[in-house]
């Protein structure tokens, strides 16, 4: 049998939970970017303010969250 040093254990120890860690985080950020997608009918332009804005019901006509002034897509 062999012996090892406390430190050592414990550095051993640190190192496996860093690495686990890291490959959850990796995984999990692998998934967050699927399913997210942007229709360009829903990208409003003002025409008084030039703010893009989004809005996403299916009207003709939208209001300006910022300057309040009716646009026409």
């Amino acid at each position: 049998m062999f012996t090892i040093d406390f430190s050592i254990a414990i550095a051993i120890y640190i190192i496996f939970i860093l690495f686990t860690l890291l490959c959850v985080w990796l995984f999990s950020k692998k998934d967050k970017g699927k399913g997210l997608t942007l229709d360009p009918k829903h990208i409003w332009f003002c025409s008084v303010c030039t703010y893009n804005y989004i809005n996403t019901k299916e009207d003709k006509i939208s209001i300006c969250p910022r300057c309040g002034s009716y646009n026409k897509k």
